[in-house]
């Protein structure tokens, strides 16, 4: 039996506001298995991004249990966090993030230095990864030289720099335009027949199509929707939108 990359146990996330609990995520369990792709959705306000943060360990739980392999994330010190963070996930997030004083080559490297790999290596693998995402002539450009999707391109590259076992990606494509838009999910379509794992967050029902299963957020739990097999882009579109509906997306 296949052992999951990404475990949730009973998990609950509640955030004080005004003296008062405000439970977001309510015994949710799921499980997210090695070269799969997830796509989490729901409401505005529902909890996606706080799911996300909680899988990456980037926020621990109010109650219940993250496993990442086989390690609680909960019984991890920050120091601990970190280092599992550094070495087994792969963020990539709306707002790109970028350092902007720094080239698009030195962003990538700026992550890569952190690992506890050789110097070269390090820079031959930044190479590879602008390779792979289409930007690798624009490596001693400075963000503000590039477009959005080339920035993002640059992220994604970043996020793959560790050779995560999971990529997470929160809202990708929502600071993009169409055209952009389009291109990053192509291009998280290779990452993902090239073996990666990925759980991405979205509102944009074209975005949720190029998943193998959708996880919609509805009262803090999470809802589960797997594609019929053998179905063009085109028609789970119209599947899942109406799957969705029923749900008062």
């Amino acid at each position: 039996m296949v052992e999951a990359l990404l475990t949730t146990v009973n998990l609950n996330k509640s955030y004080v506001e005004a003296d008062r609990d405000i439970p977001v995520i309510r015994g949710l369990n799921m499980e997210v298995n090695p070269g799969e792709y997830l796509v989490i959705m729901g409401s505005s306000g529902s909890g996606k991004s706080s799911l996300l943060y909680l899988l990456g360990g980037m926020d621990t739980p109010s109650s219940g249990s993250v496993l990442v392999g086989r390690s609680a994330v909960e019984g991890l010190n920050e120091q601990e966090r970190a280092r599992m963070r550094r070495d087994r996930i792969g963020f990539v997030f709306q707002d790109f993030n970028l350092i902007p004083h720094l080239t698009i080559l030195e962003n990538i490297l700026v992550a890569g230095y952190l690992l506890e790999k050789p110097r070269k290596r390090v820079i031959e693998r930044a190479h590879q990864l602008m390779s792979l995402v289409g930007i690798e002539k624009l490596a001693n450009r400075r963000p503000a030289q590039t477009s959005g999707g080339e920035q993002q391109r640059c992220a994604i590259a970043r996020a793959l720099i560790n050779d995560p076992d999971i990529l997470l990606a929160d809202e990708p494509t929502g600071s993009l335009n169409a055209a952009a838009s389009s291109s990053i999910l192509e291009l998280f379509d290779t990452i993902h027949r090239a073996g990666q794992t990925l759980v991405l967050v979205t509102h944009e029902l074209s975005a949720a199509c190029r998943g193998q299963r959708v996880g919609y957020i509805h009262h803090g739990n999470l809802e589960e929707f797997h594609f019929p097999p053998d179905t063009s882009l085109g028609d789970r579109e119209k599947v899942l939108f109406s799957w969705l509906s029923q749900r008062g997306w």
